[in-house]
């Protein structure tokens, strides 16, 4: 059975000694060549604290079994940065074979930017102040997994850069004020084999962290045409580039369509980490991955445009306001 490569990023995470070039070059190396095949890898010894993901899980869980009418008290049609929560089919990642949006629930938890923020205040879209339900503790178990994963997805972006060819820290620059999102998600046991927990896509961003528990059901497309199941191993954590990335290296890495399928007969919870640059972080293509005499785009975007385009087309009532 084919699968996906596992990474031992033991010499980025927070445990690693600096200073050994040779280890995080040997690392990048092996990203890269991920995100040329397929965009995907596992990612082992990455220093997120099962402690922190585990008490996220429990009050998402938490959340999620509560009436539909406490969870609508936070409906991301109210807020106006895209946060909280969403129901069955208010998410249509593929519009054209799934019409009636995808079979999951979930929760969409940015960066929570107070109203006298210089940029919620100058109404810069997609920043501004989550939506929190009055459940006990869980802002903190959120907040603590948010900022796990923000670390690590910086650790990532320097391994991403040496893949690359270019200075450990190239990105960081488009890093001040990252766009990011946590997103707790269920799904239902599948019952109609041709409705889709979540539907193909790509991802929209630059790069996705996905937390698993035991049940699996992320399927990718592999290059033949066939859908690959990606294992549910909690210990590892599954990384993928999104069409940020892609576009930043003129798609010599992959922005590779999967989907979720929950054959499982469980009920299916797993967490995203969706880490996006700065709002005004130019997606040109980085000049390293043109060949000579080559071109980028004759369009160019910031990835506050790319993810605006992206969220509107997946959202309906984005659509209507």
């Amino acid at each position: 059975m084919r699968t996906l490569p596992v990474i031992d990023f033991s010499a980025f995470a927070p445990h690693g000694r600096k200073g050994e070039a040779g280890a995080r070059h040997a690392v990048a190396e092996a990203m890269g060549k991920a995100c040329r095949q397929n965009g995907f890898f596992l990612l082992a010894n990455h220093g997120l604290d099962t402690n922190v993901t585990e008490q996220a899980f429990a009050q998402a869980a938490q959340f999620f079994d509560q009436p539909l009418a406490a969870k609508q008290r936070i409906s991301i049609e109210r807020s106006p940065c895209h946060r909280g929560w969403f129901g069955h089919g208010q998410e249509v990642l593929d519009a054209k074979a799934q019409a009636q949006g995808d079979a999951k629930e979930g929760l969409k938890i940015g960066r929570d930017l107070p109203l006298d923020h210089p940029l919620v205040a100058a109404g810069v879209p997609l920043h501004g102040p989550n939506q929190w339900p009055e459940q006990s503790g869980f802002k903190t178990a959120m907040q603590a997994a948010y900022a796990q994963c923000e670390t690590l997805s910086r650790q990532l972006m320097q391994g991403f850069a040496l893949s690359l060819g270019l200075d450990d820290t190239h990105f960081e620059p488009w890093l001040k004020l990252p766009m990011a999102t946590l997103a707790p998600l269920r799904y239902p046991p599948q019952q109609d084999e041709a409705l889709l927990g979540a539907g193909a896509h790509t991802d929209f961003g630059c790069l996705t962290l996905l937390m698993q528990k035991e049940e699996p059901g992320l399927e990718i497309l592999t290059a033949d045409g066939d859908w690959m199941a990606v294992p549910a191993a909690p210990d590892l954590l599954v990384v993928n580039i999104g069409d940020m990335m892609a576009r930043w290296t003129h798609n010599k890495y992959a922005s590779t369509r999967h989907r979720v399928v929950n054959r499982s007969g469980r009920t299916r919870h797993s967490m995203a980490y969706f880490f996006d640059p700065d709002a005004k972080a130019d997606l040109s293509p980085l000049p390293n991955c043109l060949a000579d005499g080559e071109t980028g785009p004759d369009e160019t975007a910031t990835a506050l445009e790319h993810l605006l385009m992206k969220i509107e087309q997946s959202f309906a009532y984005r659509q209507e306001s």
